[in-house]
């Protein structure tokens, strides 16, 4: 009976182990998608994201409309001036998201487009979203999502 009680905690063991690798491999994800001109409600938008990230979450960023001009090389004031009570921009703490593992930072396929540029005005490491990508991104069953 103790050797089937070994062989019994044993199993249990391996498997606690085997389940914690795999969870630790399979981060969950966060889609935050951010559409807001208000540099404040950018920065929390960013505070959040972080935070997740901190605590486990690859997160994939989709910067649209006044949004996405967090993402350019010659952003305005509004994205890179620093707001309180840490004196951090938003665009700052996006970048900062982006060192996180598995971290994502794109760009609406239509933003672009609408200022009539292409890729290069935006800071290294900054994506286009594919649609159908993004789409489903937001559809993963194991997504959270944040706006």
């Amino acid at each position: 009976m103790t050797r089937l009680k070994t062989h019994l905690a044993t199993a249990a063991a391996a498997l606690c182990l085997y389940a914690g690798s795999a969870a630790a491999q399979e981060a969950p994800k966060l889609v935050t998608i951010l559409t807001e001109a208000v540099p404040q409600t950018q920065l929390m938008a960013m505070v959040l994201t972080l935070q997740a990230a901190q605590q486990g979450a690859a997160p994939h960023v989709l910067l649209c409309e006044a949004g996405g001009d967090l993402a350019l090389k010659e952003a305005p004031e509004s994205a890179t001036a620093g707001q309180p009570p840490m004196d951090v921009s938003p665009q700052g703490l996006m970048q900062k998201i982006m060192t996180m593992p598995g971290a994502k930072v794109e760009v609406c396929a239509l933003y672009l487009p609408g200022l009539g540029q292409g890729p290069e005005i935006l800071l290294e490491g900054v994506g286009v979203a594919k649609p159908g990508a993004m789409a489903q991104a937001m559809m993963a069953a194991d997504a959270r999502m944040s706006f």
